[in-house]
């Protein structure tokens, strides 16, 4: 398997990727591939990765800017996060979430969220901060993760307006 940034002929299997791994998880409105689109769109997929195995798009990550009541720069929202469904479980996921957050450092970002299981995410790095919220979730659902020493910020987190996109 290699873990590379996505092309534009991968669009329409990071779609599909998308769509499917989503299919039947709980907590979705089955958007994510509308998402993932919208962001691209917009400029605002500052990393998009996708895993490939054999030729075959078996995976996507994606990454793009939050905004943080408090003014803090150079934070990133992780997600969505996508495999296959026949292939989840094999580290797949694993390994896109490592490129991701090892992208993010080495472009220099202060630190990442993320929406989801804590168990899963905690493996990252990631924890609950209750002085970061996003409004209307769970605060034990919403995760940060700092990079390189970066103070946690305090503040409401917004994503792009692309997480809005519904077609």
């Amino acid at each position: 398997m290699r873990i590379r940034s996505e092309t534009r002929e991968d669009v329409p299997a990071i779609a599909a990727v998308t769509k499917a791994a989503f299919l039947h998880a709980p907590h979705t409105d089955h958007t994510e591939q509308f998402i993932v689109a919208a962001l691209r769109a917009a400029g605002t997929l500052s990393i998009s990765l996708v895993a490939e195995e054999g030729g075959v798009i078996v995976g996507h990550v994606a990454v793009s800017p939050v905004t943080i009541s408090d003014g803090s720069p150079d934070w990133y929202g992780l997600g969505p996060i996508s495999v296959v469904p026949q292939r989840q479980g094999e580290g797949i996921g694993t390994a896109l979430m490592h490129a991701a957050l090892d992208a993010l450092r080495e472009r220099g970002a202060a630190g990442c969220v993320v929406l989801g299981e804590p168990a899963y995410y905690g493996r990252f790095g990631f924890k609950a901060t209750p002085e970061l919220v996003l409004p209307g979730v769970p605060a034990e659902y919403f995760q940060a993760v700092a990079f390189g020493g970066a103070a946690t910020p305090c503040g409401r987190v917004a994503y792009h307006a692309g997480f809005d996109a519904q077609d």
